[in-house]
């Protein structure tokens, strides 16, 4: 199927992003103003009193810092405790409830409990709030922006509505509303670790060392065990980056390059995708090229001739149901891609070769600070440079480092010569197109180059169409984690998105939770590969735009129409 990076392990940037074009500017923006203030959409200046400040008991704080410690079944049972009492308290021990469900993927007992903190306290935080942050679970973007608005424009301010807009403008990548949206929640609440965590992501690389070796060194010593391993490997890399203070910097004095798509087979005649050739620390390498996927992914043999040099252990996992895979995040010192030289390249070492097949995979998120070209048709990847900020002068160019530009310095831009783009959401580096299923409200679909074919998750193929169980292909989807242990098939799917329609029938369908939980957002469904081969692509990752190309065949009124297959 496909290899899947979730965080950390192969991830050269992690990105949240997206479409701006369905997100309207929020009326209710803080500005740096202290604890006490913010500006509300009426102009006003609202201030913290008792009135507006979240319920608060000594069972309700008690609660509050099980759920912080990640001690969730613990948590979950102080909260139920408390609702009984009824009013606020109760309210916000269910908005509680809500956060803990979300944390343990249940995003349906999520949606319930915030139901029952709203019909006690209607359109009041942290009731409103909790349930834009279930709405942000679903993929409901908007629904999730209106809810976190509407306290603020009420003056009732809470550090939650405020983080739960950061991660709106996030993942639309309109990264100066965030950023000032991320301040103001630390601003009231500079102890709640969630906020702090997305706070420190904004700050400076030494900056945000100190701070995350400050949050280790007073870590619980019974708080979670896996979590405080993820805050030390991501130290670990912090601390390889500012060694390597410019990552995957260019050192070929070109700012574009056109190379060849290679085509990929799993079996004689078949192709499952398009790999790149390139060149890794003198080793010639071919890795197949996947917008599902972040970072560079090599197996095990090709570190060895390479010679990557190693930074330290970890895991990866994906589609599939069995476990996560072994791996490690090494460095590379030259990484040669058509006529363009990288220096100082972060890579993902896989040690089970049959993972990934081949040498192993790009995503084609590495090269984010270029337009990127990818012609399948015509078996063509060109990079070029993207077209410059109003406000700026020159240009630096790398490969997924993040360097380039503060991004921070930027809401999303749509350039002149891009207005015919279709905006997407970036979550990670998961590129996701709304798209509507059998005529439904718009729903994320991932757009995965290294996905065999289009599919739907489970629950999306029951909400729009009869589904039965795959039995005669059993257990032949692979990612990974191994195999899908349960495929189903969805009986009929008309997919509409940009300017594209598909009729297709008998689309595979499973559970796509765990991929949605990493994301932090729904995804409905898969682009993959056997409808993408035939299209043209132009991603910025920069500001989140697509556009997608086909041959006139297959336009019909003005609508690219593929038949089924």
């Amino acid at each position: 199927m496909r290899a899947r990076m979730l965080g950390l392990a192969v991830s050269l940037l992690v990105i949240l992003g997206a479409v701006a074009a369905l997100v309207p500017a929020a009326t209710a923006q803080a500005t740096a103003a202290p604890p006490a203030a913010a500006p509300a959409s009426t102009g006003k200046v609202c201030t913290v009193s008792a009135d507006t400040a979240p319920a608060d008991s000594a069972p309700m704080t008690a609660a509050q810092g099980l759920y912080r410690e990640r001690k969730f079944d613990e948590a979950l049972k102080a909260y139920n405790a408390i609702v009984a009492t009824g009013g606020a308290v109760a309210a916000a021990a269910y908005a509680g409830i809500a956060r803990v469900d979300l944390e343990k993927n249940d995003p349906a007992a999520a949606y319930d409990a915030a139901q029952k903190a709203l019909a006690l306290t209607p359109d009041k935080p942290p009731a409103i709030v909790a349930l834009g942050e279930v709405y942000f679970r679903q993929g409901k973007i908007p629904e999730a922006q209106a809810a976190f608005v509407k306290p603020l424009k009420n003056c009732d301010l809470d550090a939650r509505a405020f983080l739960g807009l950061y991660r709106v403008y996030a993942i639309s990548l309109n990264w100066k509303r965030a950023k000032t949206n991320i301040d103001q929640a630390f601003k009231l609440d500079p102890t709640d670790s969630e906020i702090a965590y997305y706070h420190n992501q904004t700050l400076s690389l030494a900056e945000r060392i100190r701070a995350l070796q400050a949050q280790l060194d007073s870590a619980d010593a019974n708080g979670d065990e896996k979590e405080k391993e993820g805050m030390k490997k991501r130290l670990e890399l912090m601390k390889a980056r500012q060694d390597q203070p410019v990552v995957c910097r260019i050192t070929t004095k070109l700012t574009e390059t056109e190379t060849e798509l290679e085509p990929m087979l799993d079996r004689p005649g078949h192709v499952r995708g398009y790999g790149l050739t390139m060149n890794i620390n003198g080793a010639p390498a071919r890795l197949l090229l996947d917008t599902g996927a972040s970072g560079i992914s090599i197996d095990q043999n090709l570190a060895e001739k390479a010679g990557v040099k190693k930074l330290f252990d970890t895991t990866i996992g994906g589609i599939g149901e069995e476990h996560d895979v072994a791996s490690y995040i090494g460095t590379v010192e030259k990484v040669r891609i058509g006529n363009l030289e990288f220096a100082n390249c972060q890579v993902g070492v896989l040690k089970e070769r049959q993972v990934v097949g081949e040498d192993g995979l790009i995503g084609a998120d590495v090269f984010e600070n270029f337009l990127i070209d990818i012609n399948m048709p015509k078996h063509k990847l060109k990079l070029s440079q993207l077209p410059p900020y109003p406000d700026q002068t020159e240009q630096a160019m790398s490969l997924g480092s993040g360097a380039a530009v503060n991004k921070y310095a930027h809401d999303r831009y749509f350039p002149p010569e891009m207005k015919d783009y279709t905006a997407v959401f970036i979550s990670r580096s998961d590129l996701l197109i709304p798209t509507s299923v059998n005529s439904s409200s718009p729903k994320l679909f991932l757009i995965d180059t290294g996905a065999f074919d289009n599919q739907l998750s489970l629950a999306t193929a029951r909400e729009v169409t009869k589904v039965r169980t795959d039995y005669d292909n059993y257990g032949t989807i692979k990612g990974v984690s191994g195999k899908v242990k349960t495929v189903y098939r969805a009986e009929q799917a008309v997919l509409q998105f940009a300017n594209f329609k598909q009729d297709r029938s008998d689309l595979f369908a499973f559970d796509l939770a765990h991929i949605s939980f990493g994301s932090g957002t729904e995804i409905s469904g898969i682009l993959g590969f056997q409808m993408l081969f035939e299209l043209e692509m132009k991603i910025d990752y920069r500001d989140g735009l697509i556009k997608f190309s086909a041959d006139e065949r297959f336009r019909a009124n003005g609508v690219d129409v593929f038949s089924s297959r």
